[in-house]
């Protein structure tokens, strides 16, 4: 008996490696990234290809002078080099991809595949930054984290169908989260720096890193922290000199950091992210119809809240004028709690949840904030969202809210039933994943002499007896964004024609405002006081 007992169990199959599973999970979405190939691309798209062609035409030294097309460099520079090596290959593929002048707007299918394919091979980062952060989790729990990462229909929008490298962007993120966590803070500032000399909309969570690492690394006295406080700010150092020094040696460090910070293109971006500001523009909207209406003489600005080029012109008409600084000092006064707990107990596995609190602080009330710029929270918040049911339930929430925001950078008919489908499909599996988490099953019944289990089918509870569901308001929200999709999609074009084509937009920009400030909170409290697991 014993001898066919140790039989049968050196027979049992042996677990997959999580690699291997990783790759299946990237090597299914790259299937579908690639169905979706020919599908709508925005200006985003010409953007990248003339980088590519600028970067391999004309040398360093007027990368970031040139102006043969509307689309300048505007990135860092270790952008600015990953283009230049991406464009060696577009040389091989079809020169005129890289030329100058003749690959103005050239959008065959030959530069198509190229592009797309690059950012399907880029989101190998995305893949080692989800492993390496997963990597010691239990199965369930690294598999979910999976599906809400590399199956991200957000990231699938904004980077296989609008076009943009936010998923290979965001792998350097989890990488540098990953090595934090393990407390090896020297590489996880490393990789924060070379992120910020990939894009520099990441600086939002610089105090941050900053504070925590201040206290966390540089930790052990004046000698040994002064000591290390000097080995990381050689890391850093080293790095932006990597990635500037070119430029500072040629004297044109002036003109790249004005390429990289146009203040000048104002408050809110052209499709209104689902911010605070959209209260405050809404605030002044309302306060000039009534003040009109009671007599006073209400000046109607001429500048646009969504061409995305207010300049220095004013566009309230009421409220005072909201500059870059007022933003920025919003900004850290919404960080300073977070800030204070970094101080206070920097701890290793909190890190990504303030660095997320961090970029939902940045999103909230920054300065001409992309709608795309959700991600940067989105993201790293699934690794957060399998530790307990609450995070679960805000997790599921945040990311249907977060996709849904995204729609209308879709603005095409065809693409309409592909987005809604993404979405659907996105939250039935997180319905299914965190149920699949939380939901533990009760077993245990005796009779007599015999020990029988017996598994509950009807009910499933969690540890505190528990299921998992969502609150009554999340659901009436959720519904409610159901009408609001209904109400711009159909019943708008309907009822009012092409009368005021702005409504649908602003709209949908308010109402996810609602559940991107409802998330925030959510988050401030857990940094006031985060729940013992």
């Amino acid at each position: 008996m014993g001898e066919n007992r140790r039989e049968d169990f050196s027979k049992a199959p042996t677990p997959r490696k999580p690699v291997l599973e990783l790759l299946w999970f990237f090597a299914i979405a790259a299937c579908i990234k690639l169905l979706l190939v020919p599908s709508y691309h925005s200006t985003d798209f010409e953007v990248h290809r003339h980088w590519l062609a600028l970067t391999h035409s004309l040398p360093l030294s007027q990368w970031y002078f040139d102006d043969t097309s509307q689309w300048t460099l505007d990135y860092p520079p270790f952008f600015a080099y990953f283009e230049r090596f991406l464009s060696i290959f577009a040389n091989i593929v079809d020169p005129q991809i890289v030329h100058l002048q003749k690959g103005l707007d050239y959008d065959t299918d030959t530069v198509i595949y190229f592009q797309r394919i690059t950012v399907i091979v880029s989101d190998l980062c995305l893949l080692y930054g989800v492993y390496r952060l997963t990597k010691n989790l239990d199965p369930i729990k690294r598999k979910l984290i999976w599906v809400l990462v590399i199956w991200s229909p957000a990231l699938v929008i904004v980077d296989h169908l609008h076009f943009q490298y936010n998923g290979f962007l965001l792998g350097m993120l989890l990488i540098s989260l990953s090595y934090m966590e393990e407390g090896r803070d020297l590489m996880g500032g490393f990789f924060f720096a070379v992120l910020l000399c990939f894009k520099h909309l990441f600086a939002v969570a610089a105090p941050v890193y900053f504070v925590y690492l201040l206290r966390h690394y540089c930790r052990g006295g004046f000698v040994r922290g002064f000591g290390r406080l000097t080995i990381m700010g050689s890391v850093v150092v080293a790095v932006f000199a990597a990635a500037y020094g070119p430029f500072i040696y040629h004297g044109q460090i002036q003109q790249v950091i004005r390429r990289m910070f146009p203040f000048g293109r104002g408050l809110c971006h052209a499709y209104w992210a689902p911010n605070f500001w959209v209260f405050y523009i809404l605030l002044d909207k309302g306060l000039s119809i009534l003040l009109r209406k009671l007599g006073f003489s209400i000046k109607i600005p001429t500048a646009s809240f969504t061409s995305g080029l207010v300049g220095d012109s004013s566009p309230f008409s009421v409220l005072p004028q909201v500059t870059p600084l007022t933003t920025f000092v919003v900004v850290l006064l919404a960080l300073s709690p977070c800030l204070i707990k970094a101080f206070k107990d920097p701890q290793p596995r909190k890190i990504t949840r303030w660095v997320a609190y961090a970029y939902a602080c940045g999103f909230l009330f920054g300065w001409h904030v992309h709608e795309k710029a959700s991600l940067h929270f989105v993201i790293p918040l699934a690794v957060a969202a399998v530790q307990s049911l609450e995070d679960a339930r805000h997790y599921l929430l945040l990311s249907i809210v977060s996709c849904y925001s995204l729609f209308p950078l879709l603005f095409e008919a065809q693409e309409y039933p592909i987005k809604v489908l993404l979405l659907l499909l996105h939250s039935s599996l997180m319905w299914l994943g965190f149920s699949a988490q939380f939901d533990k099953r009760e077993s245990v019944k005796q009779t007599g002499s015999k020990s029988k289990r017996h598994v509950q089918t009807k009910r499933s509870m969690t540890a505190t007896g528990e299921t998992f569901r969502i609150r009554f308001v999340e659901k009436v929200y959720l519904v409610g964004l159901l009408v609001v999709e209904i109400w711009a999609q159909f019943l708008h074009p309907f009822i009012l024609g092409g009368k005021f084509p702005f409504v649908p937009l602003m709209l949908i920009s308010t109402y996810c405002s609602l559940g991107v400030m409802y998330s925030w909170i959510w988050q401030l409290r857990w940094i006031l006081k985060p729940p013992t697991y």
